[in-house]
């Protein structure tokens, strides 16, 4: 936990002093191009970093849109009631409501700056037109090139993916030692608390990986937490059966046997080939076993075989993720 604040606090240092920066050369390029009001280019700038490339690029081409609408909205504003405050409020009115509606709320109050320089000249004539758009323009583009630095943090992913990887042996040999118990008063739900945590951490930093990856993009770490979400889910339901079985008929060493072997061959690159074999011969003997000869045996077998059938969902999901970037284990 330490080293996860240690790294936020981190990132704040560093988007504070690239915005700053950003800031300021800003303003000094808007300053040698003879731009008026040089210190909105500065303000847009602040406004358009973002934390990683992909919403940068994004919300600089919704504000571009936007910016088009404001100057004809502007000009028609300013046009019929005059340069007035009145004319500003009007303009405010329609331009707010296109954005809220177009999904470009970011793109008020910057917009709407530049148009508020209309109202301060009292004209919208070539040359203003021109010194708003390239405010714009120079702003924008130093709110881009800051984050050009932004690169995949592979390092960091790897780290909290293995985290969730170990939280999920762990459970599966939890699974196994209770399955060998009748009393199963320990046994609690709190690791799948953790194992939240753990994917909830390795998800957002797959998400950003994504979103500071424009040209070449692989869905690899998305899909690999999205396989994991799911095995979640299904070891969940198989914790549920495992605390509801009270009677051990023989078959429940078979089963426990066979999470000793799952969390034997876990690691990252296994297909899980030969453990669907296992679990499908598994499966076949404890169909032809003879039927059982109390109702307390059926109902433990019939869980058992439940949970079988959960693992051979869970299983699945992870033979189906590596059979499709078998090329990135090779």
């Amino acid at each position: 936990m330490h080293r996860i604040e240690a790294f936020i606090k981190g990132f704040h240092i560093t988007k504070a002093f690239k915005t700053a920066l950003a800031a300021v050369l800003s303003i000094l390029t808007a300053n040698l191009l003879g731009l008026n009001y040089a210190v909105t280019a500065g303000i847009i700038t602040v406004l358009s970093i973002q934390n990683t490339k992909r919403e940068t690029l994004r919300t600089a081409a919704n504000r571009g849109l936007a910016f088009l609408c404001a100057l004809m909205i502007a000009f028609l504003c300013y046009k019929l009631f005059g340069f007035s405050v009145g004319a500003f409020v009007i303009y405010l009115f329609f331009f707010s409501f296109l954005c809220l509606n177009a999904g470009w709320g970011e793109a008020i109050a910057m917009d709407s700056v530049l148009i508020s320089h209309f109202l301060t000249e009292q004209r919208f004539d070539q040359q203003i037109v021109f010194n708003e758009m390239l405010l714009f323009i120079v702003g924008t583009a130093f709110g881009i090139l800051i984050n050009l630095h932004l690169r995949r943090r592979e390092d960091e992913f790897d780290r909290f993916s293995r985290q969730v990887d170990d939280e999920i042996k762990g459970i599966i040999h939890r699974m196994a030692v209770n399955l060998r118990r009748e009393d199963k008063t320990d046994y609690h739900s709190d690791c799948f608390e953790r194992l939240d945590d753990k994917i909830r951490l390795a998800k957002e930093s797959a998400l950003r990986n994504w979103n500071n990856t424009i040209l070449s993009q692989s869905s690899y770490e998305l899909d690999y937490i999205r396989m994991r979400e799911n095995q979640s889910r299904v070891l969940r339901n198989i914790y549920k059966s495992i605390v509801m079985i009270n009677t051990l008929p023989v078959q429940t060493m078979q089963v426990a046997k066979f999470f000793d072997e799952i969390e034997e061959q876990y690691h990252r690159d296994n297909d899980v080939c030969e453990l669907l074999s296992i679990l499908e011969k598994t499966l076949l003997d404890m169909k032809s076993e003879s039927l059982p000869e109390s109702r307390e045996e059926f109902e433990a077998r019939a869980v058992l075989f439940y949970t079988l059938k959960q693992l051979d969902e869970f299983l699945i999901l992870k033979n189906q993720f590596v059979v499709k970037f078998r090329k990135d284990f090779l």
